[in-house]
């Protein structure tokens, strides 16, 4: 049994070993995300907030109303 466990880890030692050496030699160009990611981030939430701002303005919604005082009970019809 030990023989056949020391063989498989040494067999996943040496598949991460390749791993990590193929990704150390490797060129790394940027991608679109490297480039411009933060920029599109910005710009998107710098859209969310101007078109929630243009939302909430335009509707004219009275923020913090209650009905205490304003509602009157109707008369009873029988």
């Amino acid at each position: 049994m030990f023989p056949v466990a020391r063989a498989a880890q040494r067999l996943v030692a040496r598949g991460i070993q390749h791993t990590a050496v193929r990704g150390a030699h490797g060129k790394h160009e940027p991608t679109f995300h490297d480039k411009y990611g933060t920029m599109v981030l910005l710009g998107g939430a710098g859209m969310f907030a101007a078109v929630w701002t243009y939302v909430f303005t335009t509707l004219k919604i009275e923020w913090g109303i209650s009905p205490v005082g304003r509602v009157t009970p109707s008369e009873w019809r029988e």
